[in-house]
């Protein structure tokens, strides 16, 4: 059972993730932050990963502590979820294009976290979304889930098409890293013997 459930309690957001990486993209998500929401539903959808995310945040400062703070939160339950990771594929990438965007994600399930984001937004919003949020989001995610993250946003020109795909393109390469691979049965994919 490839489950976890972490809270997240602190004076600016309270925060539960519940994650099962051998689901079917089912997603409930109420963060307070509508587009966040959406692009978590990327992730859950393309990743095949049923996730509940239920947070409230001091959204009337700004939604940098919520969003960041999710994605700390996902970290850790998917950190928890992927175990000690033996027989897993541990590398996973993929490139998801969205109209005129096309972005390419990377991802190694490496114990160090690490992440290159290279984006360069065409505007600073998304509606209402401070696309440097996206940014916060993944570095929380790799701090806690202790991953190294390449994001690259290929081409694009519109910003929510760019943000878009590079969420998608998240949730596939994770589904393709948490992969068990039938050759490498109970083995550790790495030459330490740990990850």
């Amino acid at each position: 059972m490839r489950q976890a459930e972490v809270s997240r309690n602190t004076l600016e957001t309270q925060i539960s993730v519940h994650l099962d990486l051998d689901g079917t993209g089912e997603a409930r998500l109420d963060s307070g932050v509508p587009f966040l929401d959406h692009m978590l539903d990327q992730i859950a959808r393309h990743g095949l990963i049923d996730l509940t995310v239920k947070a409230k945040g001091d959204l009337h400062i700004d939604a940098h502590h919520t969003v960041e703070d999710v994605g700390i939160t996902l970290g850790q339950a998917f950190a928890q979820a992927c175990g000690d990771k033996k027989g897993l594929r541990r590398y996973g990438h993929a490139y998801v294009p969205l109209d005129e965007a096309l972005s390419r994600v990377v991802v190694d399930l490496s114990g160090r976290p690490g992440l290159e984001f290279n984006v360069d937004f065409t505007r600073e919003r998304i509606g209402d979304f401070d696309v440097d949020l996206a940014r916060e989001f993944f570095q929380g995610f790799v701090n806690h889930a202790r991953v190294t993250l390449h994001i690259d946003n290929l081409r694009g020109v519109n910003a929510h098409h760019q943000c878009e795909t590079v969420f998608k393109a998240f949730g596939r390469a994770l589904r393709a890293a948490v992969e068990p691979d039938p050759r490498a049965e109970g083995t550790m994919p790495s030459t330490k013997g740990a990850l």
